[in-house]
């Protein structure tokens, strides 16, 4: 009986055992089984690059040669205002602070952008993320208020010559770049204190490892309005003004050296004119001895006192009139030249004027836009192709490339420095 007992309590010991080993082994597979899905869609969440080889080949060397051609270029134009003797003035600090801030976009901004959009996700951490952002936003915003600085110094350099040559120290104009990477900070900083997504997520998303700019819809309003906006605003006002003072310079220029012209040719006749009459004149007071010596010869006149003064008058006003006549030319020659060397730099900075205006809006327009218009409209957001995206992006980014190629193409003075510096001429 208690055998029996015994071996009933061992059987059932036994199962309960095998069932509990069962259950635990189930379990555990279970919480492994879990883990590895949790694990799988965590990373699953993060989204590869869908870009085949020969477009991220073809992707990096584009953007590499654009960041190379900004980098090199930049760094000319910096060296050509600190070596080259007719470049270094104060008016051309707000260029060489414009070269810094695009210096900084290649450096500190493209080649994280190339990274992130060929890998397909942001593979630096949550801080170089947030710092990434920044930088973005402030080298840009900097690049572009101090084209708006630029455009601001020429207008008062038109407006008001005079006292604006004296107002423009060098203290003033530092000050005045100080307040434009002020006002770049200013813009810039906001998302790293709490100005996040409207989501209430971070810059960097760690789930999908996403890096993307804020899209909380005040801060859009308020970045882009400080970035871009007003200094469009401030730009186009300012360059439609100083094209129309230019065209008018243009025109009473114009009108000056023909009324010049038309009195130098005027002058010129009345200068012929007067001559013949003075010859005419003392001739004819000659006449009198002549006719009085029976038709005498001049050599014969010379003997007789006073007649040689008379021949010598007569030659001498005429010698006169020549010698004023080529000096008229010479002095308007000179006139002309200056007249039509300004002009043409006149014509040359309306051009460069009107190039840096158009470059900077078809280059950051659409950016913009786009970045103004997605926080409003999701289904914009989403149905739009991030190739498409990124080029817009990408079209801001080369604002900073061209800046320095327009200085070149458009001033003497910056292509005689270029052409210095890379045959190794460091100093004038």
């Amino acid at each position: 009986m208690n055998g029996s007992v015994t071996s009933s309590h061992s059987e059932v010991t036994s199962s309960v055992l095998v069932t509990s080993s069962v259950r635990f082994v189930s379990g555990m597979t279970d919480i492994v089984t879990f883990t590895s899905n949790v694990s799988v869609t965590s990373q699953s969440q993060k989204p590869p690059s869908d870009m085949p080889a020969a477009e991220a080949i073809m992707f990096i060397i584009s953007t590499a040669a654009c960041i190379c051609a900004t980098i090199i270029g930049n760094i000319l134009v910096i060296m050509s205002v600190f070596t080259y003797k007719p470049l270094k003035n104060v008016a051309n600090f707000f260029i060489v602070s414009l070269a810094v801030a695009d210096l900084a976009v290649a450096i500190l901004v493209m080649p994280f952008n190339v990274a992130n959009f060929v890998i397909g996700h942001w593979v630096f951490g949550v801080i170089f993320c947030n710092m990434w952002l920044t930088f973005d936003i402030l080298t840009c915003t900097a690049s572009i208020l101090n084209l708006c600085a630029i455009a601001m110094d020429r207008y008062f350099a038109i407006h008001d010559p005079i006292n604006y040559a004296q107002k423009r120290t060098s203290k003033r104009v530092v000050v005045s770049i100080i307040v434009v990477w002020g006002a770049s900070a200013v813009i810039s900083i906001p998302p790293l204190i709490g100005w996040n997504n409207s989501s209430g997520k971070g810059l960097y998303d760690d789930q999908t490892g996403i890096c993307q700019l804020t899209d909380a819809k005040g801060f859009v309003l308020y970045s882009s309005a400080g970035s871009f906006y007003i200094p469009l605003f401030i730009m186009s006002f300012v360059y439609i003004n100083i094209f129309i003072a230019t065209r008018r310079r243009l025109r009473q220029r114009a009108q000056a050296a023909a009324a010049a012209k038309l009195a130098s040719v005027t002058g010129r006749t009345c200068n012929h004119n007067d001559g013949n009459e003075n010859v005419i004149t003392e001739t004819s007071s000659t006449d009198s001895p002549v006719a009085e010596g029976g038709g005498l010869k001049p050599s014969t006149l010379t003997k007789d006192g006073g007649s040689t003064n008379n021949l010598s008058s007569a030659k001498t006003p005429l010698k006169d009139g020549r010698k004023e006549e080529k000096q008229n030319d010479t002095v308007h020659k000179f006139y002309e030249d200056k007249q039509r060397i300004s002009l043409s730099r006149e014509r040359r900075a309306a051009r460069t004027m009107a190039v840096i205006m158009a470059v900077f809006v078809i280059c950051w327009l659409p950016f913009f836009l786009m970045y103004v218009i997605f926080p409003f409209c999701q289904s914009c957001a989403e149905n739009t192709d991030h190739r498409i995206v990124n080029f817009i992006v990408w079209l801001g980014y080369i604002n900073s490339c061209l800046n320095p190629i327009i200085y070149t193409i458009f001033n003497i003075d910056f292509r005689r420095a270029f052409s210095r510096l890379l045959q190794g001429k460091w100093r004038t």
